[in-house]
């Protein structure tokens, strides 16, 4: 499986769009070669390079299987929350210096059935043994 944005490539820079200074919307995804059973998509996108330790800036599970992810998507499954206490897409907004965020995408054989609001701790133990693929991608930005 492989994750890509058209808004960016693999360890570029993150487009202003979407980050907290500019519309602060999620970048448009494309997921290729799904494995054929998958029943569930999982996304987590998270800065492991935050003051306070990693902060988590989308949590979404029980999607269904798709290869794009739109600009601005919503609605997506279930929503998880954030660093910030919310549900949806929180975009880069780093106090200082050039911090790296994750976008990664599980594939999974089975829906997590979780409700929403879970935290990123919880959906990781719940995909914990039902992973089929997974892709990363790694943009960067810098205010």
């Amino acid at each position: 499986m492989e994750l890509t944005s058209p808004a960016f490539a693999h360890e570029a820079t993150i487009p202003d769009r979407y980050t907290c200074d500019g519309s602060d919307i999620s970048p448009p995804l494309q997921i290729d070669n799904i494995p054929t059973s998958t029943v569930s998509l999982a996304l987590l996108v998270d800065d492991p390079d935050a003051p306070s330790g990693v902060w988590d800036h989308w949590v979404e599970f029980d999607i269904e299987p798709r290869e794009i992810i739109p600009e601005s998507a919503r609605n997506l499954g279930t929503g998880g929350n954030n660093s910030w206490g919310r549900t949806g897409y929180g975009g880069p907004c780093p106090p200082s210096g050039i911090h790296r965020y994750f976008f990664t995408v599980y594939a999974l054989d089975t829906e997590l059935g979780l409700a929403q609001g879970a935290t990123k701790g919880a959906v990781l133990d719940a995909l914990e043994g039902h992973v089929l693929a997974e892709a990363t991608l790694m943009g960067r930005y810098s205010r």
